[in-house]
């Protein structure tokens, strides 16, 4: 007997009433007036999901652990998705707003469950992704969400090799939780190591709050971004092979190494067929998309890798262990770090740091003279940071920043030519050189720096100073000193 609650629907009435929405804005859909509980309730969640709830498939909203519809007898769970702009990529590019919330995490509930019985797995088989275009530069109330275009929609099933990650990363979580209650007589008491962790081991999805607060399983910000460019046609390669884990990644990196170790960059690009004209301090990442089998510039353009959120950073050594450069990391999005109501644990800017990691390719330089394509390869180490880390280095910027914009304390400082006295001049353009007062890596491991052509490409703006796109930084001694402590892989 049905379930009376399923909301029944056939896949071509669901194209033509979704085909209708396209290029409108959610106020323009709303003819059930869902937005009129904004007027009280200015900060009320997920607006956007009862629009298209109430207003465009005209069903109440409801909280069950089962999916939202029944398309043609195939539950399906419908995800109203945010998308916005890219802050990474030249050409205007989509990403995913934020991680996508699926099912709670159940303890007591998950130990009995089988993978393709579980809820984890019911609310992801089948999906309905709705995608809205979060296209403000500041936050908006929820009324606000009325202005914002309905830009695309997707039935989405994940492929084989998808799947088979996702059950791992479940699998990993609830064999985790099942060890706890085995061998702890109070397991409750442990259940906030299941974040931390866990976090390491997964490559799709993360759990979300910490215990005491009833964490939930979410699908990383890094895999709705992969699926959202897809879609909107910016196709990632797929490599050939499997890898279900880190462990399998780890595997053939170590492989690697032992058939690459000691080879020259030089050596390497004549042995993978890299153009000769490619040769630059990001090579390293070209290497290993060959090394791969795979044939993309970026590792960011290889499915597996942009989905799981790893890097490739080159890395050069010399001979006693030194790192030569400072690390740099991504461009501060100033729409969400000016927002007040967005706290540290909630910011795309910690999350940078909790789910990416880098795959750092290392290399020796023979000398201090040497030229870059000397350089030798050693292998493979794998860069990740932990939550002591985040909390006291990462948060410390964040919050110093923050203070400066908020108590209007942010300022240009021009720089002195420390032999003249005098402002050092841009000699293209003829202008004062100037930066704002972020924080310098003199202050600290994490700081940030500004980067562009010239004093003509300002185009950020904060507290009304022009300036260049601002871009976290890491601080390549500590990066040294990091390594020095990691095996290779």
């Amino acid at each position: 007997m049905a379930n009376s609650t399923e909301h029944f629907f056939t896949k071509r009435n669901l194209v033509n009433v979704l085909d209708e929405c396209l290029n409108k804005t959610l106020g323009e859909v709303d003819i059930n007036h869902v937005f009129d509980k904004t007027i009280s309730n200015p900060k009320i969640t997920g607006i956007a999901g009862d629009v298209i709830e109430q207003s465009v498939l005209g069903y109440p909203a409801d909280n069950r652990q089962e999916p939202d519809l029944n398309i043609d007898g195939v539950k399906t769970e419908l995800k109203t998705t945010g998308i916005r702009y890219s802050k990474k990529e030249k050409q205007k590019k989509y990403e995913a707003k934020e991680p996508m919330s699926i099912t709670a995490v159940s303890p007591d509930k998950i130990v009995t469950e089988l993978f393709n019985n579980s809820r984890f797995w019911h609310k992801l088989e089948h999906l309905l992704f709705v995608y809205y275009l979060y296209d403000s530069a500041t936050t908006v109330t929820a009324s606000g969400y009325a202005n914002f275009f309905i830009k695309g929609y997707e039935f989405f099933e994940f492929d084989e090799s998808d799947k088979n990650i996702l059950e791992k990363d479940w699998t990993t979580v609830r064999d985790f939780i099942a060890e706890l209650q085995n061998n702890y007589a109070d397991y409750e008491s442990q259940y906030p190591r299941l974040s931390s962790e866990l976090r390491n081991k997964l490559l799709y999805i993360d759990t979300a709050p910490k215990w005491p607060n009833k964490p939930r399983f979410r699908l990383k910000r890094s895999v709705i971004t992969a699926i959202v460019q897809e879609h909107f046609g910016d196709k990632l390669e797929q490599l050939p092979g499997r890898y279900n884990s880190y462990s399998d990644i780890e595997r053939k990196c170590h492989e690697l190494t032992l058939l690459n170790s000691g080879k020259t960059i030089k050596q390497l690009i004549q042995f993978y067929n890299i153009p000769d004209k490619s040769i630059c301090k990001n090579i390293g990442e070209k290497i290993v998309v060959r090394m791969f089998d795979g044939t993309a510039n970026k590792m960011q353009k290889i499915k597996l890798f942009s989905k799981i959120g790893m890097y490739g950073k080159t890395i050069v050594v010399t001979q006693k262990g030194l790192r030569t450069e400072d690390m740099k990391l991504f461009c501060i999005d100033f729409e969400e770090i000016t927002n007040p109501d967005i706290t540290f644990e909630d910011s795309s800017f910690r999350d940078f740091f909790l789910n990416n990691q880098m795959l750092c390719i290392v290399f020796e330089e023979p000398s201090a003279d040497a030229v870059f394509e000397d350089n030798k390869f050693l292998g493979f180490k794998q860069l990740i940071f932990d939550d002591d880390f985040i909390e006291k280095h990462v948060k410390t910027v964040w919050d110093k920043i923050r203070i400066l914009i908020f108590n209007n304390e942010l300022k240009d400082v021009v720089s002195i030519d420390k032999k003249t006295g005098k402002p050092r001049i841009n000699k293209k353009t003829g202008t004062v050189k100037s930066a704002p007062n972020f924080p310098k890596s003199s202050e600290g491991l994490i700081f940030v720096r500004g980067g562009g052509i010239d004093s003509t490409q300002k185009t950020e703006i904060v507290n009304n100073i022009k300036m260049y796109k601002q871009f976290v930084w890491i601080k390549g001694s500590y990066i040294a000193d990091k390594l020095t402590k990691i095996e290779f892989l």
